[in-house]
């Protein structure tokens, strides 16, 4: 909740800084106040470095916790009502926690759309004002990220940065090929967790240029055709490779003619972005049931590992007829 210091004389005896009244204030409400001035939290929910650092006039802001004195019945909110100072929604400790509201799928777009462009700009500035304060911020009051992410596991593509997105702002799932064309448990479930324990209304699927994954698979594919005969798994990476196969035939398909392996690569990447989707709405049936109502969006992007820039693709084409299907993930092991 808002707490005001543009009157120090109301707050304590003698005028004080705001770090310099949370010793006269009581111990419960001084205990939440000190960690929301070490977390560095402006009413906009701005680093000091962007607002300057606390004057007596400033307003910090408090979390509503259920220990918190200024909770429902608490001796201290009424006269914060009556002032008019409602809890912000938003960063209430300079990131994101559970303590705040989830942010709607075309706004946290819009977020990662404008991060990128920071990035871009070389005017990214969340991660130098990363402090242990945020951290023990989002360890005390949980997590409530506004965006989940299915990147590759390549180590060029920082999903964080690309974005500008500081701790608790993104939920990352990152594998070989940011795929799930074998019903990887362990990225849809944990989908399905960010969606449905978590409260995020985007899952943003994001491939990259040059994806050794793909390459990979695109090699085996064409390979295999050469000989007229399948591939035989020989290990883990084999399966993950095997599995990319149809995004791979997808993509010359679509590319018609003698394309060569590196465009085909290339097109298999974007295939694939969108293959992740649909592949998520056939084995989840809680997001579906939630992208039917418009309550979550999929999208799609892939970042180009030379310049750093995202380049956004959109909800799948085809949308309405995968929203049709029956899931198909019961009975696979």
């Amino acid at each position: 909740f808002w707490l005001d210091f543009s009157d120090p004389a109301r707050c304590c005896a003698r005028p004080r800084t705001p770090a310099a009244m949370v010793r006269f204030l009581p111990p419960q409400l001084s205990r939440l106040l000190t960690i929301a001035l070490q977390a560095g939290v402006h009413k906009d929910g701005l680093a000091p470095s962007a607002v300057g650092a606390p004057s007596a006039g400033a307003s910090w802001a408090l979390a509503a916790v259920p220990d918190n004195p200024l909770a429902m019945g608490g001796p201290y909110r009424a006269p914060l009502r009556r002032a008019g100072r409602l809890p912000p929604k938003r960063y209430t400790f300079g990131v994101r926690t559970a303590q705040d509201d989830a942010v709607p799928a075309d706004e946290a777009l819009q977020k990662l759309i404008d991060g990128n462009k920071r990035f871009l700009a070389g005017k990214a500035e969340t991660w130098r004002n990363v402090s242990t304060a945020r951290l023990k911020a989002l360890a005390a009051f949980g997590q409530k990220p506004m965006a989940a992410v299915v990147g590759c596991a390549d180590s060029r593509a920082p999903v964080e940065l690309l974005f500008d997105a500081p701790p608790g702002e993104i939920f990352v799932l990152r594998n070989a090929g940011n795929t799930l064309s074998n019903a990887e448990g362990s990225v849809a479930g944990s989908l399905e967790f960010s969606v449905n324990s978590l409260g995020v209304k985007l899952v943003l699927f994001l491939g990259h240029t040059n994806c050794g994954a793909i390459k990979g698979a695109t090699e085996t594919f064409l390979e295999a055709q050469q000989r007229k005969a399948g591939v035989r798994p020989q290990a883990l990476l084999d399966s993950l490779l095997v599995g990319l196969s149809p995004i791979v035939e997808q993509a010359k398909l679509d590319l018609g003619g003698n394309a060569t392996a590196e465009a085909i690569a290339a097109e298999a990447v974007e295939v694939n972005v969108f293959a992740g989707m649909q592949k998520l709405l056939l084995y989840s049936e809680s997001i579906r049931e939630k992208v039917k109502t418009g309550e979550v969006q999929l999208h799609g992007a892939v970042f180009d590992i030379a310049t750093g820039e995202v380049k956004f693709l959109g909800q799948h084409p085809r949308l309405p007829l995968i929203l049709g299907m029956s899931s198909t993930y019961a009975g696979r092991r």
